[in-house]
C-alpha cells in the first residue's frame, strides 16, 4: 500500500498476521464447504460434488523483508466420486447407480482444526504484540 510519496509501506506484524488469518479463514471455509457436501449424491459422475482446496503461495515484502502468505487459488480436487448401486434412490440412473461425493470427513475435520489452531495462534501473537506495545508506552 503506497503512502503519500508513492513509496511502499513496509509490512508490520499486524499486516503479516492479518494475511495469515485471511489465509486460514479461506482454508476453514473450504473445509466447511466440503463437510457440508459430504454424502451428497448425484445421478451422474460429472455432477457429483468434488472437494475444494485452498492453494497458498509466499508473498515477499521487499520493503520490510517479511514473508507472508496469500491464497493463490482455490481448486477443485480430481478425486473420483464413489459409485453406489442403489436402484431405489430417486436420483439413480438407468443402471440403478448413484454417485457420492468423495469427501473424507475425518480429513476435513483435521483440516478445519488445524486451520482454526493456526488462526488462534495468530490472534494470540497479535494480542501479545498489542500488550507489549501498551506496556512500552506505560514505561516511565
Amino acid at each position: 500500500m503506497p503512502n503519500s510519496l508513492n513509496a511502499p509501506v513496509p509490512l508490520t506484524l499486524f499486516g503479516v498476521a492479518q494475511r495469515g488469518m485471511s489465509a486460514q479463514l479461506v482454508r476453514m471455509n473450504a473445509a466447511s464447504s466440503n463437510l457440508a457436501n459430504a454424502g451428497s449424491v448425484s445421478s451422474t459422475e460429472e455432477g457429483t460434488y468434488r472437494p475444494v482446496r485452498a492453494v497458498f503461495a509466499e508473498d515477499f515484502d521487499r520493503a520490510s523483508g517479511l514473508s507472508t502468505v496469500r491464497v493463490s487459488s482455490v481448486i477443485r480436487e480430481t478425486t473420483a466420486p464413489v459409485k453406489e448401486h442403489n436402484p431405489n434412490h430417486p436420483l439413480a440412473d438407468s443402471n440403478g447407480d448413484v454417485w457420492t461425493a468423495p469427501v473424507d470427513e475425518n480429513a476435513e475435520m483435521t483440516e478445519m482444526l488445524d486451520a482454526s489452531r493456526q488462526y488462534q495462534n495468530l490472534v494470540e501473537a497479535l494480542s501479545t504484540a498489542k500488550q507489549l506495545m501498551l506496556d512500552t508506552m506505560r514505561m516511565k
